[in-house]
């Protein structure tokens, strides 16, 4: 963004059907089935632009992004075989890996939290949330699918080192993205009157 672009006004929202639609039957994809086509290298810095445009209290900035091609997962995944086998369930834990290769392309959020600011590392923490949620729809309206995982290697400590996720950091999540050759099916939704409080 160039200083020009500071301050400039933006536009107010205006009803959009299509894109209460595209809220309203938003689904992640099962990680394990996205294939190529995936969104370009230009594509990919448009998504990122997009996804940056996050709730963020304070101008912080607390999350980074990594962008993972095939070479670099399959490497990944080859280093996680062994600390997969010390899992609870060492078996679970290396069938996960194929939702790491499959995709053709991923992008690992990285929960930088500025400790000891006066913004509290859970509003940052949130933020980078945000931030992953607008990865997911940025892919949606390029007409990619995407799904937002975690999985054991994003909490083992040794595996968070391969990634290169600092002491500080988290990983907040890995957004994969691809096309899918069949529609995902519907799942349950939350009852939401149970969920729900009005205080008029």
């Amino acid at each position: 963004m160039t200083d020009a672009e500071l301050g400039r006004a933006l536009p107010l929202p205006v009803p959009s059907a299509e894109l209460e639609a595209r809220l309203a039957s938003r689904r992640s994809a099962p990680a394990q089935a996205l294939t190529a086509p995936g969104p370009s290298p230009a594509e990919i810095d448009r998504i990122l632009v997009l996804g940056a445009r996050t709730p963020d209290h304070g101008k912080l900035f607390p999350w980074r992004f990594v962008v993972m091609g095939p070479a670099r997962r399959a490497a990944l995944a080859e280093a996680f075989r062994p600390l997969a086998r010390r899992q609870a369930d060492p078996g679970k834990a290396l069938k996960v890996l194929t939702k790491l290769t499959a995709p053709p392309v991923s992008i690992l959020v990285v929960s930088s939290p500025i400790v000891g600011h006066k913004v509290a590392v859970w509003e940052q923490q949130l933020s980078a949330g945000a931030a992953c949620m607008n990865l997911e729809h940025a892919a949606n309206a390029l007409g990619y699918s995407a799904s937002w995982i975690t999985d054991w290697y994003s909490y083992d400590p040794d595996a968070l080192a391969l990634l290169g996720v600092g002491p500080d950091e988290q990983a907040a999540g890995f957004i994969h993205l691809g096309t899918l050759s069949e529609p995902p099916l519907e799942r349950p939704r939350p009852d939401l009157a149970s969920r729900t409080l009005y205080q008029p």
